[in-house]
C-alpha cells in the first residue's frame, strides 16, 4: 500500500498503469470506472468528481488484512481518517483509498481464467441480503448449463426461511453449518424423468450456479451428501428426484487464501496403446 502513498497520482489512467506494472490484471474498464485482480486482491478505481477524482477499493482476505491494517496505523497514521475492525480509509491527494476486509457492494465481474482460478469455497457470510435482480442475473445465466440432449433436467429451490436454514445447517454436523451462516441457501435438483443422465445434469448445472454466483461476487460452498429423503421431503422434492448439492449463497465474510495445489502433471496422464 506505500507504494500508492508515495506517487503523486493524478489520473484515473496514471493510477491503472501503475498498478498493472505491480502485476494486476485489468478485469473490467469502462469510462467511469476500472476493475483490476490479481490473486486474491481486487482493485476498483472508481471516477469521482473534483473533489474526489478516484477511488480504490481493495478487498483482502482477513489475515492479509490483518497485517495491512496494522502497517498502515504504524507507518500512516495521519493519513487515516476512517478505521474499523472491518476497513480502514485513507486519503490521498485527489483519491481515496478503502482497504476492506470484506467485498464491497459492487459488481466484481471476473472474466476467463480469472473466474476459474479465484473461485473460493465460502463458510463465513455478511448479514446481508442478495439483491433480487442479481439473483435472477445468475439464474439466466444458469440457463446455459450443459445437460443431456440438452434436457434442461436440472432445476433450483431458493431458501430463505430461517428455520428451515437452521435444520438444513444441523444434518451434517460441521460439514453443513455453513448454511445457517448464510442469508439464504439454494438446492441444486434434477430430474429423473426428463432426462437418463439426470445426476451429471445436475451436479453440471450446480457448478455452473457457483461459477454464476462468484462471477457477481456471491461465495457458494458445495454441501454434499443433501440427496436424501428428510431433505426432500422438508423441500417438497419428489423421492426420487436428484439434489446434486444445497449450497449457501452470499456475500462473503472474507474470501479465504486458496490453499495448496498439485502441478498439472501430478495429475495429467496420456494414454498409449
Amino acid at each position: 500500500m506505500s507504494v500508492f502513498l508515495r506517487h503523486m497520482i493524478r489520473s484515473i489512467n496514471e493510477l491503472v498503469d501503475l498498478l498493472k506494472t505491480l502485476g494486476f490484471d485489468v478485469i473490467d474498464k469502462s469510462e467511469e470506472r476500472v476493475v483490476l485482480r490479481r490473486d486474491c486482491l481486487t482493485l476498483e478505481v472508481v471516477k469521482g468528481d473534483k473533489e474526489e477524482m478516484g477511488l480504490v477499493s481493495v478487498v483482502f482476505g482477513k489475515n492479509r488484512f490483518n497485517e495491512l491494517r496494522e502497517l498502515v496505523e504504524k507507518k500512516f497514521k495521519k493519513k487515516v481518517s476512517t478505521k474499523s475492525d472491518r476497513e480502514i480509509v485513507i486519503s490521498e491527494n485527489n483519491f481515496k483509498i478503502i482497504i476492506s476486509q470484506e467485498p464491497r457492494h459492487v459488481v466484481y465481474k471476473m472474466l476467463g481464467d480469472k473466474l476459474l482460478l479465484t473461485r473460493r469455497s465460502i463458510r463465513y457470510f455478511q448479514e446481508r441480503d442478495v439483491p433480487e435482480d442479481v439473483l435472477w442475473k445468475i439464474f439466466e445465466i444458469c440457463r446455459f448449463s450443459p445437460t443431456s440432449k440438452n434436457s434442461q433436467s436440472y432445476y433450483f429451490i431458493v431458501i430463505k426461511d430461517k428455520e428451515t436454514l437452521k435444520w438444513l445447517a444441523s444434518l451434517r454436523g460441521q460439514s453443513s453449518t455453513p448454511i445457517g451462516r448464510a442469508p439464504m441457501a439454494v438446492a441444486i435438483c434434477s430430474d429423473p424423468d426428463k432426462s437418463r443422465r439426470h445426476i451429471q445434469d445436475g451436479v453440471i448445472a450446480a457448478y455452473h450456479f457457483m461459477l454464476a454466483a462468484w462471477f457477481y461476487g456471491l461465495g457458494t460452498c458445495w454441501i454434499a451428501a443433501m440427496d436424501r429423503d428428510d431433505v426432500k421431503d422438508k423441500l417438497g422434492i419428489p423421492k426420487h428426484h436428484y439434489v446434486a448439492t444445497i449450497t449457501p449463497l452470499g456475500y462473503p465474510e472474507f474470501i479465504p487464501e486458496p490453499p495448496p495445489r498439485k502441478p498439472a502433471k501430478e495429475f495429467v496422464k496420456f494414454f498409449q496403446p
